[in-house]
């Protein structure tokens, strides 16, 4: 009987755990991901349309309800615009359907804390509660979508900056190569090769190359971004060779990348001191001096009667 309920404990054990690791476990290796990605472009397009169909449906819906706000003032407005762009949503209606999901989710979080019976334990303060998460969660939602596109855009600078470094050398100009490097990264980094674009539509309909790189500053928002089009820019001025400026300034970034990554190495150990008391050691001491408490209050008792 013992061994047979070891067996099925055993057997249901192994299975709960090859379970959980092909629940978990990536189906496809990256680089089988990116060639499907590749060839099979062409029957994943209707489904990306439909999804597509979908979200600007859903968009537009949330847009007319955003309209029903008053008019927010001209410099939050523009706060907001810009919170829009670098979050990745350029269209006029992004806005506006952030503002729709502010009056969505009050009355959502609402209807919920009255059905649910949340609101018997305190009536007016979990009402007012819902209201002002509800309120509050778009603006939470974009500021994450913002770190989220900055982290990528970080990531993704110094694979641009070795491809522009071999652009220019090989003999393109600084424009022919911005152009070139955001074709190359149009799969591996899409976010990047977004912003590049946009610089190369920007000079196409009359801004100059000064403007265009200021304003591809202003929309991400990254320090590293800032330096390297403040760079370019004194490149142009001063009539350097830009080839020589990337190189050195790839080189900088590396060597930021590379402090910044031992210093958050050094953090660690300090980070973990919260957790070492807090989890640690109390079950230490309960391990250690658990026993001894037992004994000592064993031979303590019966002398105290």
């Amino acid at each position: 009987m013992l061994s047979a309920v070891t067996t099925i404990t055993f057997l249901s054990t192994t299975l709960l755990v090859l379970a959980l690791f092909y629940a978990f476990a990536p189906a496809e290796t990256t680089v089988r991901t990116r060639l499907e990605q590749l060839m099979n472009s062409a029957n994943r397009r209707p489904r990306e349309r439909f999804s597509e169909k979908q979200q600007e449906r859903a968009r537009n819906v949330l847009a007319k309800i955003g309209k029903l706000l008053p008019a927010a003032a001209e410099t939050r407005a523009n706060r907001a615009q810009i919170m829009m762009v670098r979050a990745g949503y350029r269209s006029a209606d992004a806005f506006l359907a952030i503002r729709g999901m502010k009056v969505i989710l009050p009355v959502a979080l609402a209807i919920f804390a009255l059905i649910s019976g949340i609101y018997q334990y305190n009536p007016a303060l979990i009402i007012l509660l819902a209201i002002v998460l509800g309120f509050v969660l778009p603006e939470i939602w974009l500021l994450w979508r913002i770190q989220v596109r900055q982290r990528l855009l970080r990531l993704a600078l110094p694979d641009a900056l070795d491809l522009l470094v071999i652009c220019v050398e090989v003999g393109l100009g600084l424009d022919q190569s911005l152009i070139r490097v955001s074709q190359e990264l149009r799969i591996v980094h899409p976010e990047l090769s977004d912003e590049l674009q946009m610089v190369n539509f920007e000079m196409r309909v009359g801004k100059t190359r000064l403007e265009a790189l200021r304003e591809l500053a202003r929309r991400t928002g990254l320090e590293d971004v800032k330096s390297l089009v403040a760079m370019l820019i004194q490149t142009e001025r001063f009539g350097t060779s830009i080839g020589q400026s990337l190189r050195i300034y790839s080189d900088e970034l590396r060597t930021r990348r590379r402090q910044s990554a031992e210093e958050m190495s050094a953090k660690t150990t300090v980070k973990m001191v919260p957790a070492l008391v807090a989890f640690i050691f109390p079950a230490l001491l309960v391990v250690i001096l658990g026993p001894a408490l037992i004994s000592l209050m064993r031979q303590l008792l019966p002398a105290l009667k």
